[in-house]
């Protein structure tokens, strides 16, 4: 593409001094290609030359085929590239200058009941429970053993591990497939994260991950799917024993959900569940900013408007004259 180089610089320069993310660094790169490819093949070939109108076009011929928050994170992009041209020289003037972020609505995460959440953290444990001999102690009833090759059995108690780290700690799916075995801590049950901007936390979690964990790191787990020589760090594997992809992490939750009978979710819906539920339980509200990695704590603030909704929802309930 003609405007390769500005946008390698570009880049190159908000890695170095940004602090954003892997991910987010990937998303700008995309956007911005888009729109300089799709000017380029409009006739645009001198930057110098854009103007707003140009760029409006472009945003126009994405609208109907990608969410809001795309188009609002699109917006962003172009900004902050013909801003970075601009203050480098590179145009004379800035024609993203006065683009307009198209407005998001306000609208509440998506989050289980306790109820379902619990009846979810069930189902996983049970699946868990089945590489048990039928009569084991604690296994399930005799004649409800589930025969499993090791490898499909592997791929279980990742699984597991995955939902229930993703429920107790509230991490993004980014963090869970980026953590190394080095950064889980179980004498104290916590794991090192590295969130956005490369901001490291340290997050708690409970027994029952723990249990998952170690089942996962155990002999049946994790040392099945590496046996094939790759050599990683990484706490989860995928089948052929590189790090997880964070496509399989999602659909490992959508799955499980599925088999539990609870609405679909995504990773990300987990991650709301989790921060309701501590607010729900009497938990700081600046506690479960530090917990999530919240850079601003109106972020925070929007699971408290879904606690209030579910208790609104349960006194319409529990009240008939309500």
């Amino acid at each position: 593409m003609k405007f390769n180089k500005e946008l390698d610089g570009f880049l190159a320069y908000a890695r170095a001094n940004k602090g954003l993310s892997t991910n987010t660094l990937k998303a700008y790169g995309a956007d911005i290609s888009q729109c300089l490819h799709y000017l380029w093949q409009q006739g645009n070939e001198d930057l110098q030359e854009l103007t707003i109108d140009d760029l409006r076009s472009w945003m126009a011929s994405q609208t109907g085929s990608h969410a809001r928050s795309s188009m609002a994170r699109k917006t962003v992009a172009l900004r902050a590239f013909f801003g970075w041209a601009h203050d480098h020289g590179i145009i004379s003037s800035n024609p993203a200058a006065s683009l307009m972020t198209p407005k998001i609505a306000n609208s509440l995460p998506t989050v289980l009941s306790q109820a379902q959440a619990e009846h979810l953290m069930e189902q996983v444990e049970d699946d868990c429970d089945q590489r048990q001999p039928a009569g084991a102690a604690g296994g399930r009833p005799a004649g409800q053993a589930v025969e499993r090759s090791p490898r499909q059995e592997a791929l279980a108690l990742r699984d597991a591990a995955i939902v229930e780290l993703l429920y107790a700690t509230g991490m993004r799916v980014a963090e869970l497939v980026g953590l190394n075995m080095r950064d889980l801590d179980f004498g104290n049950r916590t794991a090192r994260v590295l969130g956005k901007g490369d901001k490291e936390r340290v997050i708690p979690f409970g027994q029952p991950a723990a249990r998952a964990l170690e089942a996962w790191l155990g002999g049946e787990g994790r040392p099945v799917l590496a046996s094939d020589g790759t050599v990683t760090q990484a706490l989860f594997l995928g089948a052929r024993g590189g790090r997880l992809d964070q496509r399989i992490a999602r659909s490992v939750v959508h799955a499980k959900a599925r088999e539990a009978g609870v609405p679909d979710i995504a990773p990300h819906a987990l991650r709301h569940s989790a921060a309701t539920h501590l607010l729900d339980g009497g938990a700081d509200l600046r506690q479960v900013q530090e917990l999530l990695g919240h850079s601003s704590l109106r972020t925070t603030q929007r699971y408290t408007h879904v606690s209030i909704e579910q208790l609104k929802e349960r006194y319409g309930q529990a009240f008939p004259r309500a």
